[in-house]
């Protein structure tokens, strides 16, 4: 035992270290019996798993980890899954982390040449696939001759050549592997979703996970008077999803129940958040929550989500109508928050309509307000010489990040690694501006920013303003290229169910509301648009297949 030196120590003993296969075990010592996990339908293979305690999360990631190392994997050694939400499929990964393995979770939605690549790159040692995904995976995982040992039985059926999880686990000790764990050992590798180029591996620490979590911790337990009472509903990825980090880990870490369930679903939330009593809901989109709105209303009778205390959404600024429309069902004293983080650095910018009240009711949705960073977090908006533009209110720029919540870089990616840390900051490809008071407005991704006749068009600010239209259910809007703009506002629009747009008609209710050069030249109504899981528009995919576009109707 070192009690000498001052520095360069490494905090790997089972009595201090940081790990992620601990968060159950923690809780084990204040609340063994108390549910950490309950699935709804669909979320779990195994019926004995639908409601898993403490105790029993814990014994059985132990299993995990135990089964894991007696195939002879060691500290360091990928481990690939390809799953979605199931209470095996979240302990497997736990049991990763006991085992100081790396866990490398896979999106299904990924084409088949994006799942090969991304095997070959993390060369993994084992893989667990469900068997419900297997048509989607097989092709990638044959291009690289990788079998999958496991199957997550959902709808009972077995990959060749594998074994299901409860027999993998079955006659592994209960007991914690005696392993070294390091709070910066990388535990898992989150593939970014892509929507330029490849995705890159974001590499996470235990130290990570546990300071993202407990920094939304804080944020998701308002409203309530005892911390461990929390029930933090998701409907959406946590398997192979940065959100596992803030929007499951902090039950645990708060000594409450994570209520998952597989797939976004509003009937199914509403039941779940009624039945399981939960405090805190993750909306994701404010589409997804005017869903969740939808079905209340539908059957206002069946709910109850009175119990809701708190609910987060990101990516775009929530309409004041939902805000209300949300309070109406739940309490007026419902705290709404509004995110903005990433992969890569995912200790969110908060923004609370309750705490800057009037501002959100008079800006919002046109402008997206993301607030302040948590005080965890260092984040400022840099020019594209990397000065602040904290002193000039208005000017869009980049923001960047300083915290223990960052990635420790890309896998096997050294160039995009300095390249996102160039100048000592994490560089997010974020846009956004200060206002006056030092708040941030999200101004757009840096990608997605249409340069039309010269002028720099945010499409967040033009898609707030169709979604008004009440024709409108969602928007998106990209640049395509045309000859006199250089790059066209163009807008493509999924009509309200028994809506049909008029496209002339959204094109002057848009120019009513913005300055000319930020206004459509072209509307198009489309059935759908690609998304990913989490529902954030592939506009790489719709500036692709629109290319042509303006050639095609030239007169």
């Amino acid at each position: 035992m070192d009690v000498t030196s001052l520095y360069g120590r490494r905090a790997t003993q089972r009595w201090e270290r940081m790990s992620v296969g601990d968060l159950f075990e923690r809780v084990t010592w204040s609340y063994p019996d108390k549910e950490a996990i309950v699935a709804w339908e669909g979320a779990f293979a195994h019926p004995e798993n639908q409601r898993v305690t403490y105790r029993q999360a814990d014994e059985l990631a132990n299993r995990v980890a135990n089964a894991l190392l007696a195939r002879g994997l060691q500290r360091g050694d990928r481990v690939a899954m390809f799953c979605e939400n199931s209470v095996e499929a979240y302990i497997f990964k736990i049991g990763v982390a006991k085992a100081g393995l790396t866990v490398v979770p896979i999106n299904p939605m990924l084409a088949p040449d994006v799942i090969s690549y991304l095997l070959g790159r993390c060369e993994p040692a084992f893989a667990i696939v469900d068997d419900v995904l297997w048509p989607k995976a097989k092709g990638g995982f044959g291009e690289q001759g990788i079998a999958p040992q496991v199957t997550i039985a959902i709808e009972g059926g077995l990959i060749d050549g594998s074994v299901g999880f409860a027999d993998f686990v079955e006659g592994h000790a209960t007991t914690e592997p005696a392993v070294e764990v390091h709070a910066d050992d990388v535990w898992e590798i989150i593939y970014t979703s892509g929507t330029t180029a490849m995705p890159k591996g974001a590499m996470v620490t235990h130290a990570y996970s546990y300071l993202g979590a407990y920094s939304l911790a804080l944020t998701l337990t308002r409203g309530l008077k005892i911390e461990c009472d929390l029930k933090l509903c998701s409907f959406l990825p946590l398997i192979f999803h940065i959100a596992d980090q803030i929007f499951s880990f902090p039950a645990f870490l708060s000594g409450g129940t994570l209520v998952m369930g597989r797939g976004v679903d509003a009937t199914k939330i509403a039941k779940a958040v009624t039945q399981e009593q939960a405090t805190c809901l993750w909306g994701g989109s404010p589409a997804m929550l005017t869903d969740f709105v939808a079905a209340l209303d539908r059957e206002p009778m069946t709910y109850d989500v009175r119990s809701l205390t708190t609910t987060v959404y990101g990516w775009t600024a929530a309409p004041p109508g939902l805000i209300r429309a949300l309070k109406r069902h739940c309490g007026e004293d419902l705290i709404a928050c509004e995110i903005l983080g990433q992969t890569e650095a995912i200790s969110c910018h908060r923004f609370w309509p309750d705490k800057w009240t009037e501002l959100f009711h008079r800006t919002a949705p046109e402008l997206n307000y993301v607030g302040v960073p948590n005080p965890m977090v260092a984040a400022d908006v840099v020019d594209e010489d990397g000065m602040s533009l904290r002193d000039r209110p208005g000017v869009p720029g980049e923001v960047v990040y300083r915290s223990p919540v960052v990635t420790a870089g890309y896998y096997r990616d050294e160039e995009a690694t300095r390249e996102a840390f160039r100048g000592g900051w994490f560089h997010s490809g974020d846009v956004c501006e200060y206002d006056a008071d030092g708040l941030r407005i999200m101004v757009d991704r840096s990608k997605d920013i249409v340069k039309s006749g010269g002028e720099n068009v945010s499409s967040q600010r033009v898609e707030s303003v169709l979604v008004q239209h009440p024709d409108v259910q969602k928007a998106a809007v990209v640049g395509l290229p045309h000859e006199q703009w250089g790059e066209a506002v163009t807008a493509f629009v999924i009509a309200e169910p028994g809506a049909t747009p008029d496209t002339d008609e959204l094109m002057v209710f848009a120019r009513q509301r913005l300055a000319g050069f930020e206004s459509p030249k072209m509307v198009v109504v489309v059935d759908e648009l690609p998304v990913t899981v989490g529902g954030k528009v592939l506009k790489f995919k719709l500036r692709a297949a629109n290319a042509t576009l303006y050639e095609s109707t030239k007169h």
